[in-house]
């Protein structure tokens, strides 16, 4: 069994990353992509959003 936690998975690994993006996730993606000057795809999944978030805190140095 692995000692991961939830917030460590990979995304796609994840039993609920099909389900749609929460609304938090989806208040966040779009606070990051207008800092980041990107657009957010609808009907992005939870773990599409995940990688998404992640990428976006790259671009604007947030999340580090």
């Amino acid at each position: 069994m692995s000692d991961q936690s939830n917030a460590e998975k990979d995304p796609s690994d994840w039993v609920t990353g099909d389900e749609p993006a929460t609304g938090a996730q989806e208040s966040y993606l779009h606070t990051l992509a207008g800092e980041a000057k990107e657009d957010v795809p609808d009907g992005l999944t939870k773990a599409e959003a995940s990688q998404m978030i992640e990428e976006l805190q790259s671009k604007t140095g947030r999340g580090q």
